[in-house]
């Protein structure tokens, strides 16, 4: 017969409240130790950051931009009249000289005009050698009736001192001696008279050719304005060099003024490179600049910078001082380098991939044995392509992080393995 005992179930109960409550405070324990612990440090594989060494030295600043090869010397031919693309002669990459042809056009209208106005000069021409021959020969009649009436006078003088002496002899009377006179002196008026219109008639004669002479000159003119229209129907380069574009094709018709070629002198490019415009405050015209065309360098100056903005860039255009390599040619794409200033004596690294020049920025610095980094503040100056000034925060000789850390912003201090 099973007896019950109280006093056992009690202490069972009470020796598992025990280890119940001791293991809640185990736990309780085991969790604020955890919580008063640091996190482990984060580690970041060594060849997939990028280190630099802090130095001290000459700093060449830079900043680098694309751009293209661009001919200095180009020249759009356009149309002067309207027409139809007859025949078109030569292709882009021909190489031209001045006068050679690139295409023709035709135009009945403007052949019609030509025709009409050398018409119209022979008339003109025409009508002027009839006036001429017309003038001259009143000149020549002028000039006999003078001639004639001088020697009418001339007579009567004679005469009237003849006259004179028969009338002193008394063989003349002295009517007789009046009559001859008074004929002599009104011969000697119409002497006059005619001299004066000989002379008038003469000195006429180029002011009334003048006006014949103006008309002539002005049909001329038109003339040689309708032979040039018709001989711009041949489309000719204008310039030596290689024709690039030749945007119409045969049956096209064009209207004055539209472009039909555009040649171009391969010998001489210049680069127009675009920097960003946060780097472009700095540029000067006249500053170094070194062009890259994959096949070789070429040094230049900066000729030109542009005022405006386009797309977040400055367009620099920089003239080349050096021979041009093989394959250098227009429209090719090159990288530019423009050196800005030389710094003799400044603590730089190479640029960080987050820092922008004039700015305070956050870096992690290798420890000397090289296995932990700190995240340290730095303040950054002027910068450069590949370099930028340390203004405060980094000494000589330390080592930095240079690559996008972004991703451990949680951390100050990194492990390298």
């Amino acid at each position: 017969m099973d007896v019950k005992r109280p006093s056992q179930a009690k202490a069972k109960a009470r020796r598992r409240l025990y280890l119940i409550g001791g293991g809640l405070l185990a736990l309780a324990l085991i969790i604020f130790a955890l919580s008063r612990l640091k996190p482990a440090v984060p580690t970041v594989e060594r060849n997939l950051v990028w280190l630099g060494t802090v130095e001290r030295g000459e700093m060449l600043r830079q900043v680098r931009g694309l751009g293209t090869l661009v001919p200095e010397d180009i020249r759009w031919v356009a149309a002067r009249t309207s027409g139809r693309v007859d025949q078109i002669l030569l292709r882009p990459g021909a190489i031209v000289r001045p006068d050679d042809v690139i295409l023709v056009l035709t135009n009945p209208d403007v052949e019609r005009a030509a025709f009409e106005a050398d018409s119209l000069l022979k008339a003109a021409e025409a009508e002027l050698a009839n006036r001429q021959v017309d003038l001259e020969s009143g000149v020549l009649a002028a000039e006999a009736s003078a001639a004639q009436a001088k020697a009418q006078y001339e007579i009567s003088k004679l005469t009237a001192e003849v006259n004179e002496q028969m009338h002193a002899k008394g063989l003349v009377t002295s009517l007789d001696l009046k009559k001859s006179q008074v004929t002599a002196h009104q011969l000697g008026i119409a002497s006059n008279i005619e001299e004066k219109r000989y002379r008038f008639a003469r000195d006429s004669v180029a002011s009334q050719l003048s006006i014949k002479q103006a008309e002539v000159e002005r049909l001329r003119a038109l003339a040689t304005i309708r032979h040039d229209e018709l001989d711009a129907l041949h489309v000719r380069a204008g310039m030596a060099g290689v024709l690039q574009i030749l945007p119409v094709e045969v049956g096209a018709q064009v209207t004055p003024g539209a472009n039909l070629a555009r040649v171009a002198d391969p010998a001489r490019l210049k680069a127009e490179i675009r920097v960003a415009e946060t780097q472009a405050k700095d540029i000067q015209i006249g500053q170094l600049a070194s062009i890259d065309t994959r096949n070789g360098l070429i040094a230049g100056r900066v000729s030109r910078i542009d005022p405006s903005v386009q797309n977040g860039t400055v367009t620099v255009d920089v003239t080349l001082a050096g021979d041009l390599p093989r394959g250098a040619r227009p429209d090719l794409s090159v990288d530019g380098t423009i050196e800005l200033e030389r710094l003799p004596d400044v603590i730089n690294v190479g640029r960080p991939a987050f820092g922008q020049e004039n700015s305070k920025v956050t870096v992690f610095k290798l420890e000397p044995d090289g296995t932990y980094a700190d995240r340290v503040p730095v303040e950054l100056g002027r910068s450069s392509v590949n370099k930028i000034e340390i203004l405060n925060g980094l000494q000589p000789g330390d080592r930095i992080i240079l690559s996008d850390m972004s991703q451990w912003d949680t951390a100050d201090r990194v492990k390298l393995k």
